[in-house]
């Protein structure tokens, strides 16, 4: 098989990958468990982890102490390779993580939670299928376990978490309902909302691709990079042979409307396809739903004045405009302001520099990651109110990739999804055609550009109605009548 096969959208159904216990595993493995205080079950963690059937030779474990009072010790039964790191700066499970996959050695990272017990199988379920190709992120299963009184001996010796845990009384995690309602992710349209923090995992240079976790995200940070990684172009896979307990419930069973309101401000502001927590008027969001792009070399300020005011007052206003230009090509050095050459480009750059919703660069990113959607246009063919607005409703409707509208002068405007431009540089070889690519895994479709810049309306026609005609009497007529009347006695 290709060692990167060009899976369409989540489907990962053309991957075959090996039978556990019938293969022989060469990928090596760190294993990062962020832990704040809870030894006792981190010592069952370790315990379940010290059991894996995954060779000892190709596991380390790395557990980050982020400032545990009193420290956290390594228990007697623990895997072989096993090491605490301290954390020296920051704080929080963001951090903890960056911090041990620094020091990771492992091809895959494996992140597990301090308090959950694995089954035998875990890491070598999830890391079969980074055998097979090098851009996935495979899913553990957790089910929500009250602490039995249980020892490590016992985690250790146990062949199945049913001996140990009564798995029949377990809460399920909500996210297994949700993969059993997409076939397993394959028809998830966002299937990353399902990797949270628990158990995942990935290739190391993945992680380290899309800039591990943010720090400043002390809630929610597992589905913020998960959302990343999306943008990234991964394909998520979960497995249901990767079970594991969690040991107490989750912070939503015990105060379920706390946890929410904690975590809206950090999706709210970073993943733009939570369209439902942006619904404030005139709000600013860090992370915007479409990039627009518009090449302004060789343009006139007039042209471009009037581009960016289309952009910017769109029926869609969660947008940032880029404007891609030769703006290195401008020096401070001292110049005939009048007689510049470059005199458009700097007037163009004095008018916008100062608003934060547009971008002066040189040229534009492979990607606009995090950004979900960009848009491609020519700069004198401004965009409509609602040219974006449906053009994005056109491209939801079946996820496609890219959408090409052709304009009636021959050139094209396009839409690209960052997901799926994420996918095709993953795939693509040196200077394959993306849109090649995208094809296949995504989609690309052209369109004529009607509903997309609409005719201006016509106003209604105006009836005038006919003018009444009213019959003149003749004056000789009048005058006899006058008389008459005046004859007539009373």
């Amino acid at each position: 098989m290709d060692a990167r096969p060009a899976l369409r959208q989540n489907d990962y159904s053309p991957l075959a990958t090996p039978q556990l216990g019938a293969w022989s595993p060469a990928l090596s493995v760190s294993v990062v468990i962020p832990a704040h205080g809870g030894q006792d079950k981190l010592d069952l963690t370790l315990a379940a982890l010290a059991a894996q059937s995954y060779p000892d030779h190709l596991m380390e474990v790395l557990v980050v102490d982020d400032g545990s009072r009193p420290p956290i010790r390594l228990p007697e039964i623990r895997p072989v390779n096993t090491q605490v790191i301290r954390v020296r700066d920051g704080w929080g499970i963001s951090n903890a993580v960056n911090t041990g996959a620094k020091a990771a050695d492992g091809e895959i990272i494996q992140r597990l939670d301090s308090d959950m017990v694995a089954c035998r199988e875990h890491i070598e379920a999830l890391a079969r299928w980074h055998h097979v190709t090098d851009y996935l992120v495979t899913i553990g299963m957790k089910k929500f376990v009250e602490v039995p009184p249980v020892t490590p001996r016992q985690v250790f010796q146990a062949r199945h978490l049913g001996e140990l845990f009564p798995l029949d009384d377990a809460v399920s995690s909500s996210t297994e309902a949700t993969i059993a309602k997409t076939d397993g992710l394959r028809k998830s349209r966002n299937p990353y909302h399902v990797c949270t923090g628990p158990t995942f995992a990935l290739p190391r240079e993945v992680f380290h691709a899309v800039g591990g976790l943010d720090p400043t995200v002390v809630r929610g940070e597992d589905t913020e990079f998960a959302y990343r990684l999306a943008m990234h172009g991964v394909v998520f896979v979960p497995d249901m042979d990767a079970q594991a307990v969690h040991l107490g419930l989750p912070a939503q069973h015990r105060d379920r409307e706390r946890a929410v309101r904690a975590v809206e401000p950090y999706l709210a502001h970073r993943i733009p396809l939570r369209r439902d927590l942006r619904k404030d008027r005139g709000r600013r969001w860090l992370v915007p739903y479409v990039e627009i792009v518009l090449d302004v070399t060789d343009t006139s300020e007039s042209v471009v004045r009037q581009a960016v005011a289309a952009a910017l007052d769109g029926k869609l206003q969660d947008v940032v405009v880029t404007l891609a230009g030769p703006w290195s090509r401008l020096d401070s050095g001292r110049r005939s302001v009048l007689s510049d050459p470059c005199f458009e480009l700097r007037l163009m750059r004095d008018l916008f520099a100062h608003d934060e919703r547009i971008r002066l660069i040189d040229e534009a990113a492979p990607t606009p990651a995090p950004t979900p959607f960009r848009y491609h246009g020519p700069v004198d063919v401004p965009l409509h109110k609602v040219t974006l607005e449906r053009m994005i409703e056109s491209v939801q409707k079946d996820l496609t990739g890219v959408l090409i509208v052709d304009l009636p002068d021959g050139r094209a405007a396009r839409l690209e999804r960052t997901s799926a431009l994420g996918r095709a540089t993953l795939l693509a070889g040196p200077g394959a055609d993306l849109d090649t690519v995208i094809a296949t895994t995504h989609g690309v479709r052209h369109e004529p550009s009607d509903r997309y810049w609409p005719a201006p309306k016509q106003p209604d026609p105006v009836t005038i109605a006919s003018p009444v005609t009213v019959p003149v009497e003749p004056p000789e007529k009048t005058l006899l009548r006058r008389l008459k009347s005046a004859l007539r006695p009373n």
